[in-house]
């Protein structure tokens, strides 16, 4: 009888090591599921997270842009700030136009050249990188033909300069002569889309205004404290700039940059830089850039 069932034993015994091996099998097939399961649910909440924000940010561009059409052009303020509820998030909103920035396709030499100084650049730093700037911005002629594509060669870049308008204000990094901390200081300040060869001063940051060409400190000092008080008049402005008047513009720029901050319910922070410019009632307003800049802010609240 041993010998009639040993054969039957060895069987069972083979079914159940395939049994054990099957249901370890689906335990590992069903941690795999688990692990899949809650990334899957941890990826659509961060989707549900960021369609969120995109659709906040959106809102509060549309509000900003609302309250900047019901104002004649004429009249449209330069600036403004406001804050609003939407649903469970919170919305602190600000603006201001494009021409409190320089506008590296417009602004001249010594314009652009005073603000590098100003950023740190020696004297020859600063002049030599305005003259970089122009010539990227600047189409060639029969005379300078290839010039600026030799110097670029020179130096080991992989590229020439553009030599026509920059497209974007982080192109400003590609410039031959202007090192990374030196750009990164500036892109605060300098813009591509107000298209005024001067900056608005009632606006400007006071880096902006300390790069005016004729520009002293002491000059700086009494403007800073009296313009809050000075009215949008060409002469009142002219009369306290003194010999940097020149490069204070009255040019109205139909491009701002709006600021949208965004706190939600779980604690949650977002901060969008966003550029527009105002059209017509078939078209109010146009996006001309957008973005996340959510760290820099964070840098700059806890410093």
């Amino acid at each position: 009888m041993t010998q009639a069932n040993s054969p039957r034993l060895s069987e069972q015994g083979f079914v159940i090591v395939a049994v054990l091996w099957l249901v370890a099998a689906l335990a590992a097939l069903a941690l795999v599921f688990s692990i899949y399961l809650s990334n899957s649910a941890r990826a659509l909440a961060l989707g549900d997270t960021a369609a969120q924000t995109e659709a906040l940010v959106s809102a509060g561009v549309e509000l900003a842009a609302y309250q900047l059409q019901l104002a004649a052009e004429e009249s449209r303020p330069a600036q403004g700030a406001f804050r609003i509820r939407i649903g469970s998030a919170d919305l602190a909103i600000s603006y201001v136009s494009e021409a409190a920035r320089i506008d590296l396709n417009a602004a001249p030499k010594e314009l652009i050249a005073g603000l590098l100084s100003v950023l740190g650049a020696g004297e020859d730093e600063a002049r030599e990188g305005a003259d970089r700037i122009v010539a990227w911005r600047t189409r060639s002629t029969p005379e300078s033909a290839g010039n600026e594509d030799a110097l670029y060669r020179a130096a080991g870049r992989s590229y020439s300069p553009r030599q026509a308008p920059f497209v974007h204000i982080n192109e400003l990094g590609l410039v031959l002569g202007l090192s990374p901390a030196l750009v990164e200081r500036a892109l605060p300040f300098v813009t591509v889309f107000s298209g005024a060869s001067g900056v608005d001063v009632l606006t400007a940051a006071p880096e902006v205004i300390a790069s005016l060409p004729g520009m002293t400190p002491l000059i700086l000092k009494a403007f800073l404290d009296e313009r809050s008080a000075l009215p949008d008049d060409k002469t009142a402005i002219a009369a306290a700039l003194g010999t940097a008047a020149a490069s204070a513009s009255q040019q109205r720029s139909r491009a701002y940059r709006i600021l949208v901050r965004i706190r939600l319910p779980n604690g949650r922070e977002n901060a969008s830089d966003v550029v527009i410019v105002l059209r017509n009632d078939e078209e109010p307003y146009r996006v001309l850039s957008w973005q996340d800049v959510t760290a820099s802010f964070r840098a700059r609240r806890s410093s």
